[in-house]
């Protein structure tokens, strides 16, 4: 980014929205092979993959509602609010309505068939899950499922229109003249690496305890501190210069520590699997893991910019392409991965084999519903978030 030019698109926040949600398909696949709570799982399901997994996991979302906060100010700044609230509204609002109630459906079907629930067939299971239940089974249905994240998205950026422009003018006065006097100076690498993370670390520790993750919007306040807080900022630098100056001089310290971190937590999962416990550890553990996972994802964040903003900022045909596909395909790669695995693990493959099939399937699977159903048929493409015309690259 060449800092003294104005700023009409940051290609390489489109480069790392792309990257990250592939990178989430990769991670659910992952998860189908992890112990945790999936829908589905492997006959070959172990603790293997998890180390790797725990690596990303602290970062991966709170990134995308950094970069969406960032986006929405970019669009808010070209049109008038009411147009952007009724065209933000119409993206959103549709694909979760129509998602929820089709696309989502067989991830239910399939999870409660494994855990032994019920055993008929998706058509004879679809009128029930339509109808509804709240205690009925392990799960509620209908669900949203991994587009939770659009419904928090959606919910977000109802809460922030009433407040945009204010905070816009804001940080085009007393807030660029704030930023500067913090960031254009010797010290401006470390306040962007340290300032951001203490109030995340502080609320982690109050909110975390008492609120754990729901993902289901009415209690899950301190994901909403999290994923609200990232947003707010996200909105409110995505313009701010002494910002990304500050951001593209940190990639050094960031990556330092990074690995510091990533070393340290590699110890700790080492000793736990060699059953090492003392009540010395015990606490530590406890209290630095908190700090220590919340510096970590903003660290992780702050490189993933530096190194975005330095050697990816520039448009390409694929990039367009891209930009378009990943809503559709992030739509679409839980229920592939599901019903895929789902059917691959009883095949009795060897695990190379079917992890294999089941990556090149769910991509191949996104790929060719995206480009041969969704993205050429005007009245389809709202239903998946994209505008009713198909864009030319």
């Amino acid at each position: 980014m060449e800092h003294g030019a104005k700023i009409d698109r940051r290609y390489d926040l489109d480069w790392l929205r792309v990257i990250v949600f592939g990178l989430l398909i990769f991670y659910h696949i992952g998860a189908f092979y992890a112990t945790g709570g999936y829908h589905v799982h492997s006959v070959y399901a172990s603790e293997t993959i998890e180390p790797l997994m725990k690596l990303v996991n602290p970062w991966r979302l709170t990134l995308l509602f950094f970069i969406s906060g960032i986006a929405i100010r970019f669009a808010i700044d070209k049109q008038p609010l009411i147009k952007f609230t009724v065209k933000r509204s119409i993206i959103l609002l549709i694909p979760i309505i129509f998602c929820i109630h089709t696309i989502i459906a067989p991830q239910s079907w399939l999870e409660l068939l494994e855990n032994g629930e019920i055993t008929s067939g998706f058509w004879a299971f679809y009128p029930e899950y339509l109808i509804g239940s709240i205690d009925k089974y392990s799960v509620v249905i209908p669900t949203w499922n991994h587009l939770w994240y659009v419904v928090y998205l959606f919910v977000y950026t109802l809460l922030l229109i009433p407040i945009a422009r204010p905070l816009a003018s804001f940080m085009n006065g007393y807030g660029k003249k704030m930023s500067s006097r913090c960031l254009d100076n010797r010290l401006g690498i470390f306040v962007v690496m340290l300032i951001p993370v203490i109030p995340f670390i502080i609320f982690h520790y109050i909110l975390n305890p008492i609120y754990p993750s729901t993902h289901a919007l009415v209690d899950d306040w301190a994901n909403h501190q999290l994923y609200f807080s990232i947003f707010i900022f996200g909105f409110l630098i995505s313009k701010d210069k002494s910002f990304w100056q500050a951001i593209n001089k940190a990639l050094i310290p960031a990556l330092i520590m990074v690995f510091i971190i990533s070393t340290i937590a590699s110890i700790v999962w080492y000793l736990e699997s060699q059953n090492y416990r003392s009540y010395a550890f015990d606490i530590t553990e406890h209290y630095s893991e908190k700090t220590r996972k919340t510096a970590y994802a903003w660290f992780s964040i702050v490189a993933l910019l530096a190194i975005f903003q330095r050697w990816l900022n520039k448009p390409s045909k694929a990039l367009s392409y891209m930009t378009e596909a990943v809503f559709p395909w992030y739509i679409l790669h839980q229920t592939l991965i599901v019903m895929i695995g789902y059917w691959l693990t009883r095949q009795g493959l060897s695990i190379y084999s079917e992890s294999l099939a089941l990556i090149l399937l769910t991509f191949l699977g996104c790929y060719l519903i995206n480009e041969y159903f969704i993205r050429r048929w005007k009245w389809i493409r709202p239903l998946f978030g994209l505008k009713l015309y198909k864009l030319k690259y």
